[in-house]
């Protein structure tokens, strides 16, 4: 799906107005699923979440997170509900075998990196991992799920867009308050150029190409994304020295089928272009479809990894 372009006007408009009788609706529900008790589990469980809806950077925190305790000699597992997959779970993700209708794009992804159980019942994925023998659990996108007790929270911003309007689904982005957010969070992590109002400090970070060793300069692209905010990613090719020809917006999460692919890779070859995507894409794509498609990797880096080490090595 694609988030309506009205959320993320800064200005409350019209349709918000609209729809604030289904927001009262909405929140009441919120509010109430929160005051829910949780389990503990026998592992440490930090969740990595946000506010909004759509493309904040929370992926690539996880991966970053995991790859940092992995080296600290941590059987980390990563926990998720594997949204857009039909998987109920808890089920080990197999990045060779699952495909992303099945398991998600971002649990598949993830799985490239640390081992990934997607349950539907987040209580019941993180007693699979225990089971598994997980230390550290990472629980992606489970902030406003109150059935597993956390050890730590980090909220994930993208400064690009920050809260949008600051109106809650339907009428805007966010899933609960801001204020009660940012009050359960143990840490506020920044993603991005631009600037957010957020009370405290918060940690700012980037997303980093990967040196793979390939050129940008002067290549011909048509790059295509279904991600939260495509535009980042195009910039981000731009920044690299690529030439965009013509770009490709697909919806968060859009399923890329052959016959799309092929419709993209038509565009590319009439413009004399090469076609290029990210990787939470390219694991949408059958292994046989992928053709010469090329795949620009990033990665998350803080500005220091201080605070973040310390959220991690506290028992």
């Amino acid at each position: 799906m694609r988030a309506p372009a009205f959320w993320w006007n800064k200005r409350v408009g019209w349709k918000s107005w609209i729809l604030a009788p289904l927001t009262l609706i909405y929140h009441r529900g919120v509010s109430r699923r929160l005051k829910l008790p949780g389990e503990r589990v026998n592992a440490r469980v930090i969740c990595v979440g946000n506010l909004t809806v759509g493309g904040n950077g929370k992926t690539p925190l996880v991966i970053a997170l995991a790859e940092r305790l992995i080296a600290q000699g941590k059987a980390v597992w990563v926990v998720s509900r594997g949204y857009g997959g039909r998987t109920l779970g808890p089920h080990r993700v197999d990045a060779g075998r699952d495909a992303a209708d099945e398991v998600g794009d971002e649990p598949l992804l993830i799985a490239q990196f640390v081992p990934v159980i997607v349950a539907k019942d987040r209580l019941a994925g993180c007693q699979a991992a225990v089971a598994a023998g997980a230390d550290v659990i990472l629980l992606d996108d489970g902030f406003q799920d109150p059935s597993v007790v956390k050890d730590a929270s980090v909220l994930v911003i993208d400064a690009g867009m920050g809260f949008g309007n600051g109106q809650l689904i339907p009428a805007g982005p966010l899933r609960e308050p801001v204020e009660t957010g940012l009050a359960r969070a143990d840490l506020v992590v920044v993603v991005g150029k631009g600037e957010v109002e957020v009370p405290g400090q918060v940690l700012r970070a980037r997303l980093q190409p990967l040196d793979t060793g390939m050129d940008w300069q002067g290549v011909r692209v048509f790059p295509f994304a279904g991600i939260g905010r495509p535009e980042k990613f195009f910039a981000t090719l731009q920044e690299l020295g690529a030439e965009i020809v013509d770009a490709g917006s697909l919806g968060d999460h859009e399923p890329i089928s052959k016959l799309l692919l092929q419709r993209l890779q038509r565009r590319a070859d009439e413009l004399d272009a090469q076609l290029v995507t990210t990787e939470k894409d390219m694991v949408r794509i059958a292994p046989e479809h992928r053709g010469d498609l090329l795949v620009l990797p990033v990665r998350l880096v803080p500005d220091d990894w201080g605070p973040l080490d310390a959220l991690l090595a506290e028992e």
